[in-house]
């Protein structure tokens, strides 16, 4: 039933392009079996997730992330002092920290643990670095099968290349302005 409208072709783009179609049939025949009439209209599906989704907690939610990423923080100034202690300078041992929370955030997503800690904590695995080292490497992690340059380098950027083209976009506006402002 899954491929009832696969077309036999040579390219494997018009396979997955048959596969969706067929699946999105098979969802739009569900969600009209579903409805009591034939056509479902806007407000009739709102009403309908409305029923079958439930609420989450945001209260909870928040003080969860608050409290994850505040021990993430918390772990990122104790190994500053730990490097500054062994006898690294201030702005050496801040570069080392960073370099130390990036090798945590990798290795936690390799052994498939930095998933487990953001299912709780949210938001807070997301903001500080180890969640840029989670999102740089779990897509590499998971294409490396597919080989060096086609699987781990060309899905590295999946996640992390719009947070960097945006976020070095937005760098260079605000100092073109920030430049033009104080002249």
């Amino acid at each position: 039933m899954l491929l009832y409208n696969y077309k036999v072709t040579k390219s494997k783009y018009s396979f997955v392009t048959s596969i969706k179609q067929s699946v999105n049939g098979i969802f739009r025949e569900r969600l009209r079996k579903m409805n009591t009439g034939d056509n479902m209209t806007q407000q009739k599906y709102a009403q309908m997730v409305k029923i079958r989704s439930k609420n989450s907690p945001i209260v909870k939610n928040c003080v969860k992330a608050f409290g994850i990423g505040g021990l993430i923080c918390t772990l990122g100034q104790g190994i500053t002092e730990l490097y500054q202690t062994l006898g690294a300078e201030a702005e050496t041992a801040k570069t080392l920290c960073s370099v130390t929370l990036i090798f945590i955030g990798v290795l936690l997503t390799a052994l498939h643990q930095y998933e487990r800690l953001a299912k709780h904590g949210g938001a807070g695995t997301l903001v500080p670095i180890t969640g840029f080292a989670n999102s740089m490497s779990a897509p590499a992690i998971e294409f490396k099968a597919e080989g060096f340059i086609t699987g781990l380098a060309a899905k590295m950027f999946i996640i992390a290349g719009p947070v960097l083209v945006y976020g070095t976009s937005a760098a260079i506006l605000y100092g073109a302005i920030y430049y033009l402002t104080t002249l």
